[in-house]
């Protein structure tokens, strides 16, 4: 053992000490993938397991976020507990379940991580006694911030891929001149119709305001009714409210399934022209559409002239240790390791800010061109709504923005998005 780790450590595989991996433990992982991606963490957590010799089993569930609670109030943790939204596991943390990691890993995710600081951000929770401390690492990401488009068709009408928001804007407002649709917009979504719509509020949040903004609306200490918030919400509304720029026009937008809304990039001739979506949208796009040829993507601007960077909204799993053994911890230290990354990255459905990763190692070029947009972010932030209380986040935002689509007013709309968070306390 003692040969085969140091042999590791001169491949810089993994720092973790030949002590430790003598001493094998067994380590149960806990998260909320089943299907395709169980394998495909399967087979990282088997590496692991063979450079470090300990006992590693995964458990998946599609009910990961009240059976977690469940263990962790019952005593029977697993070691690692992967949730898919931090707002979870800072409750958890709060209530004393999760473990604080080893010191230097903060400072090891700011100088490897793109926007280093913004992942130690989100993986700071207040412990049972109320202060900061880092207990999440953030390992598997997706983006949001992204505008599909049909590369045929804007080589057929001369249009050229925006570079800023303002690019963005004139780039909508030549279209529609040009007599075509701009955007292909839809928030239904069955009981989440209106979902759609809060992303783009977020994005628009990041592009309007300094990311401490964006992080005191998620906690409410900037109130939903704020100007910044209104503003973010009107910024929405001109692409969604205009008639001219709406496939449908404006009335179609609240009752456009999202799953439908991009298939409009596609007929001939196209009934729009953009499409902003996260990177799993292309599930459902036609059977047989080539990412790269039939559709590409682009990011989603920012101003150029409000000097805010380059932010990037998504989402992604954040590893915490809810029952502590020195395996947890040589985990989270596997997973800062270039290969736990590229492993992943070569079987698919994975991105990640690391920058020291070969981004050919990547199963697709999509993948790869995904993954340069998260590592230029300046500023990374999760998908608000996720993290805002429930009845907030995945209820009256929903809700509101289906009546702000319909033509209510924003900051009535925001005043009753208030209301409804006040009602919680």
């Amino acid at each position: 053992m003692e040969t085969v780790f140091k042999r590791v450590m001169l491949a810089g595989v993994a720092s973790l000490t030949v002590a430790a991996a003598a001493k094998a433990e067994q380590l149960t992982v806990f998260g909320p993938w089943l299907g395709p991606d169980q394998k495909n963490i399967e087979t990282v957590l088997a590496d692991f397991a063979e450079k470090s010799g300990h006992d590693v089993r995964y458990v998946g569930s599609d009910s990961f976020e009240q059976q977690i609670v469940i263990d962790a109030e019952a005593g029977s943790a697993p070691n690692i507990a992967v949730f898919p939204q931090p707002g979870l596991a800072a409750g958890m943390a709060e209530r004393g379940f999760l473990t604080p990691l080893k010191d230097g890993v903060g400072d090891w995710i700011k100088e490897n991580y793109a926007a280093g600081q913004s992942w130690v951000d989100l993986g700071t929770f207040k412990n049972k006694e109320g202060e900061d401390d880092l207990f999440g690492f953030f390992y598997k990401v997706d983006v949001k911030s992204l505008v599909w488009y049909s590369p045929e068709n804007f080589e057929d009408a001369g249009y050229e891929v925006p570079e800023t928001m303002e690019d963005l804007k004139a780039l909508t407002k030549q279209i529609a001149e040009d007599g075509e649709t701009p955007w292909c917009i839809g928030l239904g979504s069955g009981g989440a119709t209106g979902w759609p719509a809060t992303d783009w509020v977020e994005d628009l949040m990041l592009r309007t305001q300094a990311p401490d903004v964006y992080d005191k609306w998620v906690s409410n200490e900037i109130k939903f009714d704020d100007p910044a918030v209104v503003g973010a919400i009107e910024e929405f509304g001109e692409f969604a409210r205009n008639d001219d720029y709406v496939a449908g026009g404006s009335g179609a937008v609240a009752s456009t399934d999202f799953r439908d809304s991009p298939k409009g990039l596609f007929s001939s001739p196209p009934q729009c022209y953009m499409h902003r979506q996260a990177s799993f949208i292309p599930a459902f796009f036609p059977e047989g559409t080539e990412i790269g040829a039939d559709a590409d993507f682009f990011y989603f601007p920012a101003y150029e002239g409000k000097d805010l960077g380059s932010p990037v909204l998504g989402a992604g799993t954040v590893w915490t240790i809810t029952k502590e053994n020195q395996a947890a911890h040589d985990l989270i230290e596997y997973l800062q390791t270039v290969p736990a990354h590229e492993i992943f990255m070569g079987l698919g459905g994975f991105l990640t800010p690391h920058k020291g990763v070969d981004l050919s190692k990547f199963s697709t070029d999509a993948a790869a061109k995904m993954n340069e947009i998260l590592l230029g972010a300046t500023t990374f932030r999760f998908d608000a709504s996720d993290l805002m209380p429930g009845g907030v986040g995945a209820g009256s935002f929903w809700t509101g923005m289906v009546d702000y689509a319909g033509g209510k007013d924003a900051s009535a709309v925001a005043s009753d998005i208030q209301k409804s968070w006040d009602a919680l306390k």
